[in-house]
């Protein structure tokens, strides 16, 4: 049981590219459609969206984020895609820090 802990861990910090994670949204899109028994051209039409937009982005992982937005809004995932940066992610103690400090700041100033 321990190995299988350490193979969750060790998965969780598997470095994906841009191209993995487009790949793997559009397969758990793909799965969503498909479970609520939707055809390409009936997605298309809830989230007023091109049909060949939503085979670009089944096949190849490509999107507009204006697309994105409306095609998992009209698969009910508005929250979660209004929230997606909600909660301030961070891997060490100092970034944790440096957030807590820019927590309340308006804007970003280059570093001297």
């Amino acid at each position: 049981m321990e190995t299988n802990n350490m193979l969750s861990l060790l998965d969780n910090l598997t470095l994906e590219s841009e191209d993995d994670v487009a790949l793997k949204l559009a397969a758990d899109f793909r799965q969503r459609r498909i479970e609520k028994n939707l055809t390409r051209e009936e997605m298309a039409q809830m989230a007023g969206v091109a049909v060949s937009n939503l085979v670009r982005f089944e096949q190849k992982g490509l999107i507009s984020l204006k697309n994105l937005i409306a095609l998992a809004m009209a698969l009910g995932y508005k929250t979660e895609i209004k929230n997606i940066f909600e909660t301030p992610k961070y891997t060490t103690i100092e970034e944790l820090t440096q957030i807590r400090k820019n927590a309340n700041k308006k804007k970003a100033y280059k570093k001297s």
